[in-house]
């Protein structure tokens, strides 16, 4: 069987992170915790927004004030319905690609489809949109990789998974599956490539109109 590719979504196909990353620096530094996007994205893209919570409200020490959650997500939802694109050359790389192929998100389910319906990439996936929230356990455990694989039929060996966080990486390595970093999205991380190769990416582009020949690179090698 050929290779599959299982993409991540938020900073791989949708340019989404420095829309949620500013929404989240700015509630902070409201409540009297000073942080800059590029901080909060460094430390938190890939991390799951339940943990994050509870990572930031052990530091500030004290519990987050009611409703802070809730008025986050509300705002990030409303940016992403005026602002939130498409990552340039994403669509054309995906259908140049071809196979057989899925995204596997954090991010919920209903949230996700949304997301990929606004920026025109849902109809390059459907039905094959999975989330950490279908499985037992997010990034960096390799469970919403795996059941992408199960989903399209593809043994964990034979998948690439395309990502731009390092718990990201780290799951799908842990799945079994060879992985391409990238780093072409707005999400203010400096040294991304580097952290995505420590995390274990076999390569790192900062281009989609790059990812086609990455994949064939890696399709040869495995």
């Amino acid at each position: 069987m050929e290779h599959a590719l299982i993409y991540d979504c938020d900073g791989t196909l949708v340019d989404s992170e420095h829309i949620a990353g500013s929404v989240c620096a700015e509630a902070l530094t409201a409540i009297g915790h000073p942080i800059s996007l590029e901080v909060f994205n460094a430390r938190f893209t890939g991390v799951p927004a339940a943990r994050t919570w509870e990572i930031l409200a052990g530091e500030i020490g004290r519990p987050l004030p009611d409703g802070f959650n809730a008025a986050i997500d509300a705002e990030i939802h409303r940016r992403f319905d005026a602002e939130l694109q498409a990552i340039p050359g994403a669509a054309e790389a995906v259908r140049a690609i071809g196979g057989p192929r899925a995204v596997a998100s954090s991010t919920r389910l209903e949230r996700l489809r949304v997301n990929l319906a606004r920026t025109g990439l849902a109809d390059l996936f459907d039905p094959h949109i999975y989330s950490a929230s279908q499985v037992a356990r997010g990034k960096p455990a390799p469970d919403v990789f795996l059941y992408a694989a199960s989903q399209i039929g593809v043994d964990p060996g034979r998948a690439i998974v395309v990502e731009d966080s390092a718990n990201g990486v780290v799951a799908a390595r842990r799945a079994g599956m060879a992985v391409i970093g990238f780093t072409g999205a707005s999400n203010g991380i400096r040294d991304l490539g580097e952290r995505l190769t420590a995390a274990g990416a076999e390569m790192v582009i900062d281009r989609m109109a790059d990812l086609p020949a990455a994949v064939e690179r890696l399709r040869r090698g495995l």
